[in-house]
């Protein structure tokens, strides 16, 4: 018996998204801070706090990009735990999203080098960081495993030739375009590393370059051309624009990836939930609800009208059958064969009397006397 394999929605070219938590205090105050002062920056058109007595936060703010095209974004933070808040921030723009934009989570949450942002939820390592894979090899591949499988982000593995120096131990991430730098996460593989890290990358089929870097797939698997696109031959950590490395990770971004578990929710979330309305909008949907309560309204006049036709119909139907019914005339009784006539049946009667014993009786006694 074959199985056809597992259908993966893609994320919507217009759309951006990511997953973080914040593992500082008072996010909602950070939150309500960072949007005011982007308001008052005139970076942002408007924001607003739509559950505001909820557990699970949720922030709405719309802005626009470059040829004046409208961007909305709703950042959903959910409940506290020992480990921190996780939050989701989905953005759609009107038209495909350009990784040269302004990230998205620039609108939200500060940029400050010690904001508590900043955390991918699934492997606890940061965004804005050149973050070291373990030296122990299981710790190694369950951190591969987790990035591959669980996490939203596009993970970069890159391997170092050899020790770098002090501006190659910058994360390269800072070099990426705007709208990448908080959705990538760079793991950096120490030269002795690198027979370790393809071991554990041989279950997703793809392998590190010596020297080089590998965007981390994720499921389904790549094959052929499709896993050397995302390999770089070499990556010279040496404080210089690494070209061919922002090609394949933007190239990667744009690309058909799939959306990840939970994603799909959170994009719905956005697009049928949006409160954070123009006038126009407002305008619109107003008009929009006019339009509707008219339609329906009609219906149920044009159904109250078929059902008021269709009784006037049925009335008449039963006047006219009780009409017919009275005026046509009553069927005459015929008698049973079986039976006989009236006058038949009153002689058969008559001689069952005459035979009874006690007539016999009272004849006998009239004899003998």
């Amino acid at each position: 018996m074959t199985t056809s394999p597992t259908v993966h929605r893609t994320i919507p070219p217009t759309v951006w998204l990511t997953r973080g938590r914040y593992a500082g205090p008072d996010a909602e105050a950070v939150l309500r801070l960072t949007l005011r002062r982007r308001k008052e920056s005139e970076i942002l058109d408007d924001h607003q706090e739509v559950a505001e007595d909820s557990p699970e936060g949720i922030f709405e703010a719309r802005w626009q990009v470059a040829d004046a095209v409208t961007v909305r974004a709703r950042l959903t933070l959910a409940p506290g735990s020992e480990a921190g808040r996780e939050w989701v921030l989905v953005a759609e723009a009107e038209r495909a999203w350009n990784p040269e934009w302004p990230s998205p989570v620039t609108m939200f949450w500060p940029e400050t080098p010690d904001a508590a942002w900043d955390h991918e939820p699934v492997t606890g390592l940061r965004f804005r960081d050149a973050n070291r894979l373990p030296a122990d090899d299981k710790a190694l591949r369950r951190v591969l495993r987790d990035s591959a499988r669980g996490s939203w982000s596009i993970d970069l593995i890159v391997h170092e030739a050899m020790t770098p120096e002090e501006r190659g131990l910058l994360p390269l991430a800072r070099l990426l375009p705007p709208s990448l730098r908080h959705c990538v996460v760079e793991h950096r593989a120490a030269p002795h590393q690198l027979r370790a890290v393809n071991w554990a990358l041989r279950e997703f089929g793809v392998e590190v370059p010596r020297g080089g870097a590998l965007v981390l797939p994720k499921a389904p698997a790549p094959t052929g051309d499709d896993a050397q696109d995302l390999t770089v031959r070499s990556v010279f950590l040496d404080g210089a624009e690494p070209a061919e490395l922002i090609d394949t990770v933007t190239r990667y971004a744009a690309s058909a990836r799939p959306l990840p578990d939970g994603a799909d929710a959170a994009v719905t979330a956005l697009r049928e939930e949006w409160r954070l309305l123009t006038l126009e909008e407002e305008l619109a949907r107003e008009r929009k609800l006019v339009a509707m309560y008219a339609d329906a309204l009609d219906a149920m006049t044009k159904s109250r009208d078929l059902y008021r036709e269709a009784a006037e119909r049925a009335g008449e139907a039963l006047a006219a059958y009780r009409e017919s019914a009275a005026s046509a005339p009553q069927e005459a009784v015929v008698p049973d064969a079986h039976t006989g006539s009236p006058l038949q049946h009153l002689t058969r009667t008559f001689g069952r009397i005459k035979g009874a014993p006690w007539t016999r009786r009272r004849d006998d006694g009239d004899d003998a006397g």
